[in-house]
């Protein structure tokens, strides 16, 4: 059996939802943070680092 790597952006988009779950959140819009695409993800935490 293959073992999966995960490239560049799959390790970027990992940290991003560690970084967020870290803020206590967990879903966007009702959906899992896991199920975004990863320009999503990095308007949640820019958006939350503003404030």
């Amino acid at each position: 059996m293959r073992e999966l790597h995960e490239g560049p952006m799959d390790e970027k988009k990992q940290s991003i939802i560690d970084k967020l779950v870290d803020e206590g959140i967990f879903k966007i819009d009702g959906k899992q943070l896991y199920e975004l695409p990863i320009y999503t993800l990095l308007k949640q935490y820019t958006e939350l680092h503003e404030q």
